[in-house]
C-alpha cells in the first residue's frame, strides 16, 4: 500500500455500495437514508447520470442555518454541482490534495459516465496507515537481520 497506488485499489478494500438519491428526493429522504446507511454523504443520480452530491455539511448550512423545510426542499435545491470526482487511476495522493484543495469528505471516482465507487477521507487515511505501518514492519525486518531481501 502506497501513496501512488490507484485509487482504484482502495475500492477494492472497501464495500461497493453506492447510495444514490434522485435530484426530486426531499431532504429528508436523503438525511433519513445517510441515517439508515451510516454514511455522511449521497450521490445525486438522474437518468443515470451523476449530477450533483449532497452532505450532512449541506444539510446543516443549507437548510438548517436557512431555516429551510427538509421536508419540503428538494435535495436539486441544496446539492453540491458540478461533483469533484476523480479517475480509478487517479493516485491516493492525488485524491487526498483534491479533497484538500476543495474541502470535501467524500470523492466519487468515475469511469466515464459509470460510477466505480465513492472514497472517503477516513478510507483513504486508513489506506495511508496502513502503508506507514508496512514500512516500519519492513525497516523492523532489515534492522534486525530478518529482511527478506
Amino acid at each position: 500500500m502506497e501513496l501512488t497506488d490507484p485509487v482504484k485499489a482502495v475500492l477494492q478494500h472497501k464495500s461497493s455500495d453506492v447510495w444514490s438519491v434522485g435530484p426530486d428526493a426531499s431532504v429528508y429522504e436523503a438525511i433519513e437514508m445517510m441515517s439508515e446507511k451510516h454514511i455522511g454523504a449521497l450521490l445525486v443520480i438522474s437518468e443515470g447520470r451523476l449530477v450533483g452530491a449532497i452532505s450532512e455539511r449541506d444539510y446543516a448550512r443549507k437548510v438548517i442555518l436557512l431555516g429551510k423545510s427538509s421536508r419540503k426542499t428538494p435535495v436539486r435545491e441544496i446539492m453540491a454541482s458540478p461533483v469533484i470526482s476523480v479517475r480509478p487511476d487517479a493516485t491516493v495522493e492525488e485524491c487526498m490534495r483534491e479533497m484538500t484543495d476543495n474541502r470535501i469528505r467524500h470523492l466519487p471516482v468515475v469511469d466515464g459516465q459509470s460510477v466505480l465507487g465513492v472514497v472517503s477521507i477516513g478510507d483513504l487515511v486508513k489506506w495511508i496507515i496502513s502503508a506507514h505501518e508496512q514500512t516500519i514492519r519492513d525497516l523492523h525486518s532489515y534492522i534486525t537481520g530478518r529482511y527478506p531481501g
